[in-house]
């Protein structure tokens, strides 16, 4: 008995859009795919889990127009569940607007704590004790919550991990007696947050860390939703627990296309198909762009970045190395933009490296060139007796001596090194020859040369 049979519903999980002019074609491209993937499945229902934008965005904007244009269309198909995302990307106030993109079916926008229930084709406010005959799907839904309001009372090095108690202890609290009361009655349950998950990775492979960790594990399974869609980070990731036969999964799509360099993974979003006690996902990639990191320590080497040239064709480029400043100007950064003309991108970033210079006063003051050498290892940390009295030499010697007793030297060093070595080797012929005299000693008999 497959999940539809179960009395399970299909939902289309999208998130992180992050519309802009200077993402236009990358999101717009990403979203129209999956928007055209997700009808063609025939899908009941749309949640697109916060980040529709990147920054704030102009009515009349380009942009604008086009995520409105593919939300319509989308809607179209089904009704349509958004989440408030970071306030820095979904700007406050700029959500309602979304409901008025038009189409067959109504576009549902929530950007406060609380549940909401398709009942038929429409969206339904949900509150304890409501009925739950004719409803389809049951969705507690946590927005990007301000942390500000907790900073006055626990302090800002703190206000994370209180973010996370106080959220755990509400989808303890309010959702879970309604999620355990609608999977009792056979509704599918659903959490849609917008946050980061504690041990969750980023886009470029490194496990989240500071002060960003809203959501726990258990915090999320305790509110007994079957079904956990989350947003906020671009890398797709999932977790799942199975407790007496009623399965929980928690799951970010990640974001819908590629907008930074490093960002590792493929792109895309979740179609779910989610039942009372079950649930489950397939993951489905859109056609994000190629990003390449050609990484250099010192000058970017020309020969192998012609010979690269070719898999770079069509893809977005990034050259990065590290020089120091005063030979920055050797890099020819036109050559390099020659070189990959028919990359979509390239984007050199230099790291000009800076000489680290230290004083050392009164250093001018000293009459001789050894004194000053002298001075100069004391304030860098170096041995003088290594250096100084080579720099006297210089001063007293004549270059036909100093030559000879730099060679009398190393050939007195080099014989003692000869000697050190023939003893070592006495050492272990000596060694030999009284192991073989043990053992005769042992076999009474004497050892044949």
């Amino acid at each position: 008995m497959n999940l539809e049979q179960e009395g399970g519903i299909r939902v289309a999980h999208l998130s992180d859009l992050h519309y802009s002019n200077g993402n236009l074609v990358e999101a717009d491209r990403c979203f129209d795919h999956a928007v055209t993937k997700v009808i063609s499945e025939g899908v009941d229902v749309a949640i697109i889990s916060g980040d529709l934008t990147d920054h704030k965005q102009d009515a009349h904007s380009t942009a604008l127009l086009r995520l409105m244009g593919a939300i319509r269309r989308l809607a179209e198909h089904c009704p349509v569940l958004i989440l408030q995302g970071t306030f820095l990307h979904d700007y406050p106030g700029m959500l309602a607007i979304y409901r008025f993109a038009g189409g067959k079916f109504p576009v549902e926008t929530v950007d406060r704590i609380g549940q909401v229930a398709l009942v038929g084709s429409q969206w339904r406010c949900f509150s304890a004790g409501d009925p739950l005959d004719d409803v389809r799907l049951l969705v507690s839904c946590i927005p990007t919550v301000n942390k500000a309001d907790l900073v006055s009372s626990v302090g800002a090095e703190h206000v994370s991990d209180a973010m996370g108690d106080v959220l755990a202890g509400l989808m303890q609290g309010l959702f879970a007696q309604q999620n355990l009361a609608a999977r009792a009655a056979g509704v599918p349950t659903v959490f849609v947050g917008h946050g980061t998950v504690s041990g969750s990775m980023t886009e470029h492979g490194v496990p989240m860390a500071g002060k960003d960790h809203e959501f726990s594990l258990g915090g999320l399974y305790a509110a007994q939703a079957c079904a956990t869609m989350l947003g906020h980070l671009h890398r797709h990731q999932s977790w799942q627990r199975v407790t007496a036969g009623f399965v929980q999964r928690v799951a970010y799509p990640g974001s819908i296309g590629r907008f930074h360099y490093g960002e590792e993974g493929k792109k895309g979003f979740l179609l779910w198909t989610v039942a009372p006690s079950t649930c489950d996902f397939v993951f489905h990639e859109t056609p994000a762009r190629e990003m390449v990191d050609l990484l250099f320590e010192g000058a970017p080497d020309m020969t192998w970045i012609s010979a690269q040239a070719a898999s770079c064709v069509g893809k977005f480029v990034r050259v990065r190395y590290a020089i120091d400043a005063e030979l920055a100007a050797t890099v020819d950064k036109q050559a390099i933009e020659l070189a990959l003309t028919r990359a979509a991108e390239v984007r050199i970033e230099p790291n000009l490296l800076t000489s680290q210079r230290q004083r050392c006063s009164g250093i001018s003051t000293l009459p001789t060139l050894a004194e000053k050498v002298e001075k100069w290892c004391d304030s860098t940390g170096n041995d003088p007796s290594l250096v100084v009295p080579r720099v006297r030499l210089l001063h007293s010697g004549n270059a036909k001596s100093i030559a000879t007793d730099l060679i009398k030297e190393i050939f007195h060093e080099a014989q003692s090194l000869s000697h050190d070595h023939h003893d070592g080797a006495c050492n272990v012929v000596d060694a030999l020859a009284g192991s073989d005299s043990r053992v005769a000693s042992a076999s009474g008999r004497a050892p044949t040369h």
